[in-house]
Order: C-alpha cells, then structure tokens, then sequence
C-alpha cells in the first residue's frame, strides 16, 4: 500500500515495553509520579473532547474514579520520555443519565461523564472518536480496549472453569488450580475489495444505518490461508467467484478484538446470489458513484466511516491507487 494511506488505530505512540510486564515493575511504575492510567467504562474510553479533536484522558493511579474498578490496570507501555501508561476497567461506575438504547446503538453517540472530572473529560464510543484522534493515541486506545475486553469475557478457565488470575500486567491470565495459561485472543478477519472492471462489490449487513454499504467482509476460519477465506466469504455472501487475490493492508479493530486483513480481488462472473442471512443487500457500484457518495453527493448510498479499512481501501480505488 502507499504511505499515504491511513487506518485508524493502526499506530501507537507508546513503547509496549514488554520487559516491564512483572509485578515488581508494575508496583513501580504505579508510585511513578509520571503514570498515567485511562479509564474505561463499558468500552467508551476517557478522552479530553475539544470539537474537532480529542486524545485520551491520562489520570493519576489514585483519581477518584477509580474506584468503580473491575479490572485492571493494564500496562499498555511507555511514551517516549518512559512515563507509564496503563489501562483500566471502571464499567462498576453507575451513570445516572446512562441510556441503555444508546448503549445498543450502531454507535453509541453520548458521552458519559463521571461527576469527578473535569466537564472536558467524558466516555465516548471509540469508533465515532476516530476522526478526531491522532493516529498514535487510537492504537493506544485500541489496544486498551481490547485488552480489557478479554479479561471481561475470559475469567475462567478453559481448561477446568476455574476462575483465572491476571498476570504478566495484564496480558496473560494464569489459572491457580490447572496452572494453566491463557492469552489475548485476535481474530483474523479478511475484508475484500472485490472489482469487476470500473466496479466494486459493496453489501450491507441488517441492522445497519440505512443506506449504508461497505466491503464484503468474513473471519478467517481455522486451518485456512487468507486467500481461500476472501474466496469463501465473498462466494458465500454474494454467489460471486473471486479469481486473483491479493493481501494490501491490515488494521486492529478493537470490536472487540480483530484484526483486519485488506484485500484485493478480482471477480469471475457479476451475478449477484444473495445469502440473506449475512446481508440484506449487494451491488455493483461504479468507480465515480463511489466517489461522490464519499463526498456526500449521493443520498442512497452512505459509505463507511472515515478511519475504517474498508472507506480507506475505497478511497485508495477511487483515486486509481489499487488496481
């Protein structure tokens, strides 16, 4: 790909410093008058939000709102002048103006703010954050995210179902009775830009905004190469035989804990044979209406969000980048 072309969370700012991962230095570097720990209540991280930009909200170990704690902290790493940095899980905090339906949204657009902080500090869903962070700070936070999710849904065991222990500051959970260990898990998951001449394949999954369409998209299955996955999915989705496939780029998608394979293909046949199961609609969709649908020129068809792989492997065809 060119460096021109940017994901979001694709990058960090910190060192991930992994000789650091001890309880001897995680004791330490809590007392360090530089650490920094970003709070995060039910995935929303803590940002300072200005109105066209935001960056994460680093707050003394002892700050009030820790106290709603049910994980962590996790070190995340160093910044470049060695201040530590961590995260944690304050999900137990109870938001009084909390609104469950927005929780469930397609994203959750309201921001949450805790009664200790400052009225510039709020929780804000990461992916509507994604325009306004800079590159480095949401792989910092991506990485948080995920992180925190899995020991939230991974607290026992999978060998005996015992309940397992954090450890290795909070990247390796360690069973007390089996010893056995467990690791973060990331999914690999393959999203296709399939083209057909001056044409790409866009689908739509139920239960997105409407009008929305994006890249075809799958996880890849055990045993399998990510070649034969994008030929799969996109058969499986759509009835389209893809022939050439190609790897272009990769994005952490902390949602909860992906990982993004971007491809490139090349279609055998244009017949479009739903599966209505995975999407509620597919289309061949030309090279100019693509690019006036991402400049707001077209009303029917909303494109994925900026930051996301999928917009920026569009924009990337649009601009005759990938061929």
């Amino acid at each position: 790909m060119h460096d021109d072309i940017h994901f979001a969370f694709a990058n960090q700012t910190l060192d991930r410093a992994a000789h650091l991962r001890t309880r001897e230095e995680v004791t330490r570097m809590l007392a360090d008058p530089q650490a920094g720990v970003v709070p995060f209540w039910r995935g929303k991280p803590l940002v300072v939000l200005a109105e066209d930009a935001a960056k994460p909200a680093y707050l003394a170990p002892d700050a009030p709102v820790f106290e709603h704690k049910v994980a962590g902290p996790v070190f995340l790493g160093c910044t470049p002048d060695s201040a530590p940095r961590f995260a944690q899980d304050v999900s137990a905090w109870e938001d009084p103006v909390a609104d469950d339906e927005s929780l469930k949204a397609f994203i959750d657009s309201r921001h949450n703010h805790h009664p200790s902080l400052l009225s510039t500090h709020v929780f804000a869903e990461l992916r509507g954050l994604m325009p306004k962070l800079e590159a480095g700070a949401s792989g910092d936070l991506a990485s948080g995210r995920s992180i925190l999710e899995w020991h939230r849904t991974h607290l026992f065991c999978a060998r005996c179902g015992a309940r397992s222990e954090p450890d290795l500051a909070g990247w390796r959970r360690v069973c007390p009775c089996c010893e056995a260990q467990h690791f973060p898990r990331t999914d690999p998951v393959v999203i296709m830009l399939i083209t057909s001449g001056e044409d790409v394949l866009l689908g739509r999954s139920p239960g997105w905004p409407e009008g929305m369409y994006s890249l075809l998209a799958g996880f890849v299955e055990p045993g399998e190469t990510i070649e034969a996955a994008v030929r799969r999915e996109v058969v499986e989705e759509s009835g389209i035989k893809v022939g050439p496939v190609r790897p272009l780029a990769s994005q952490p998608w902390p949602f909860p804990s992906s990982l993004m394979i971007g491809c490139a293909g090349e279609a055998a046949g244009r017949e479009i044979t739903l599966d209505p199961v995975e999407l509620e609609d597919a289309i061949w969709v030309s090279r100019e209406r693509c690019a006036a649908a991402m400049a707001g020129h077209d009303p029917a068809l909303l494109p994925a969000r900026p930051g996301a792989i999928a917009r920026s492997l569009l924009e990337a065809w649009v601009r005759d980048l990938i061929r």
